[in-house]
C-alpha cells in the first residue's frame, strides 16, 4: 500500500526511529506503516547514505531526457544558419537531410526550438497576401513554360553609382536563369543580359512581365525594342495587368530572397557581381524550396530545347495579307493614309488582314498589334479572347 498523505515526511521519520529501537521486526514494522517491505528497506537504504536529507521526495523526471536531439546535430543546425542566417529551419533542416542522409534530423519544430533558445530567430512580420487574381496567364506547368522578368528596386553602391538588379526566373522550377548588377531600366544593358540567358538555356514560351521599362512602352502597342525582338524569336510576351503585381507572385516573392544579396551594398558593380554569382549558385543548387517539397531549383529545371538561332527568321504571313514595311517615323501607308504603329518596329514588316468579323487587324508576326478604325484611320486596341491554356499564376508560399 501507498503512503498515506497526511504528514508523509513525519511517517518516514517514525519508521527510522522505530527500526533504530530493534524492537521491531521489519515485517513488523511495514505492516505497522501500512508499507510494503521494498518500500521499507527503500527508505532505510536512503536514510542510511543520504541521512534525513534522503526521506524527501525526488524528481521523477529522467536525468538525460530520452528523446533529446543530440549535441552534434544541434551544433550543424547552428553552423549551417550562422552560414545561411536568411533561412528557415524547414530549409536547414532539409539542407542537412541532404548532406547527410544517414543522419536522423529533427522535426522543423524541434530545429526552430533549436535555434529559438541560441537566440538565432526573429519573429517574421505579417504581410497581407493579395487575393488571387484571375486573367489570362500562362500555366507555368513545365519548365521553361514561362520566365518571369523584372528589375528589383534599385540602390546605392559604395562608390555612390546605382544598381537595380535584372532578374530571370523560370517559373515552375524557381530556377534563377539571369541575375545582372545593371545600373538602370535601358534596353541597351537589359539585351546582353537577355542574350546569354537565352544562349545557355534556350527559349521559354513565354516571358511575363510588368508594364515597365525595357520591357513595355506606353504606347498602344504596348512594344519596345527588346519585346519585339523576343518577339521574332517566336516567343510569347505576357504582361500582368498594371497595378498587380501578384500576378507575377513568384518572381516577386523571389525579390525579397534577393535581399540578401544586396544587404548591404557592396562597394562598386564588379564586387556586387561577383556576389550575386555566388547567390545564383546557392539558391540554384543548395537553397531548398519550400514550394518544390524543399528541393532545390536545379533539381527541377531543364534547359530549352529551343535553342536560340543564329539569325531571326522573317515573319510567314498569309498571301491574303497585306504587307507593310513601317516607315523610320514609326508609321505605315494603308488606304493612302498614314498609320502610326509604334517606334519599336521601324524598318519591321507587318501585315494587315481581314478576320471573320469583318475588322483590319494588323499583325506583327502571330501578334496581333491592334485594329484599324477606318473611319479615323488610326489603330485600336485589340481585346483578344483569353484562349483556354492560359491561366493564373499563384503566388509561393
Amino acid at each position: 500500500m501507498p503512503w498515506q498523505e497526511s504528514c508523509v515526511m513525519d511517517k518516514r521519520v517514525s519508521l527510522i526511529a522505530d527500526h533504530r529501537t530493534e524492537l521491531f521486526t521489519m515485517v513488523e514494522l511495514c505492516e505497522r506503516y501500512g508499507i510494503s517491505r521494498k518500500t521499507g528497506y527503500k527508505w532505510l537504504g536512503r536514510y542510511a547514505a543520504e541521512g534525513a536529507a534522503g526521506l524527501m521526495d525526488r524528481s521523477r523526471a529522467p536525468h538525460e531526457p530520452g528523446r533529446a536531439t543530440p549535441d552534434e546535430v544541434v551544433a550543424a543546425l547552428l553552423t549551417l544558419k550562422q552560414e545561411r542566417p536568411s533561412w528557415g529551419p524547414r530549409k536547414l533542416v532539409a539542407r542537412l537531410a541532404r548532406l547527410q542522409p544517414e543522419r536522423a534530423w529533427p522535426s522543423h519544430s524541434t530545429a526552430s526550438a533549436i535555434l529559438k533558445r541560441a537566440g538565432l530567430t526573429q519573429a517574421a512580420p505579417r504581410r497581407r497576401r493579395a487575393p488571387p487574381t484571375l486573367g489570362p496567364l500562362t500555366v507555368p506547368d513545365r519548365p521553361n513554360r514561362v520566365w518571369a522578368a523584372d528589375h528589383k528596386g534599385w540602390v546605392r553602391l559604395g562608390d555612390g553609382r546605382r544598381c537595380e538588379p535584372l532578374t530571370i526566373t523560370d517559373g515552375m522550377s524557381r530556377f534563377l536563369i539571369g541575375l545582372e548588377a545593371t545600373t538602370g531600366t535601358t534596353a541597351q544593358e537589359a539585351r546582353p543580359v537577355f542574350e546569354r540567358a537565352f544562349a545557355t538555356y534556350g527559349l521559354p514560351d513565354t516571358l511575363r512581365t510588368d508594364n515597365g521599362p525595357p520591357f513595355a512602352s506606353p504606347g498602344l502597342t504596348g512594344l519596345t525594342e527588346l519585346s519585339a525582338w523576343w518577339i521574332r524569336l517566336g516567343i510569347r510576351v505576357e504582361r500582368i495587368t498594371p497595378g498587380r503585381p501578384q500576378q507575377n507572385g513568384r518572381h516577386e516573392r523571389f525579390h525579397r530572397t534577393l535581399l540578401e544579396a544586396m544587404t548591404p551594398p557592396c562597394a562598386d558593380a564588379p564586387t556586387q557581381q561577383a556576389r550575386f554569382d555566388e547567390f545564383c549558385a546557392r539558391y540554384n543548387e543548395e537553397r531548398p524550396h519550400e514550394a518544390l517539397g524543399q528541393m532545390p531549383p536545379a533539381h527541377l529545371y531543364r534547359a530549352s530545347l529551343r535553342r536560340l538561332p543564329e539569325g531571326v527568321p522573317e515573319p510567314d504571313y498569309p498571301a491574303e495579307a497585306a504587307v507593310r514595311r513601317v516607315r523610320s517615323n514609326g508609321e505605315i501607308k494603308w488606304a493612302g493614309k498614314l498609320l502610326h504603329l509604334s517606334q519599336a518596329l521601324i524598318g519591321e514588316r507587318v501585315a494587315i488582314a481581314e478576320d471573320e468579323l469583318g475588322r483590319w487587324v494588323v499583325s506583327y508576326y502571330d501578334v496581333p498589334l491592334g485594329l484599324i478604325d477606318r473611319t479615323a484611320c488610326k489603330l485600336q486596341r485589340f481585346e483578344a479572347a483569353a484562349p483556354e491554356a492560359l491561366a493564373p499564376d499563384r503566388a509561393p508560399s
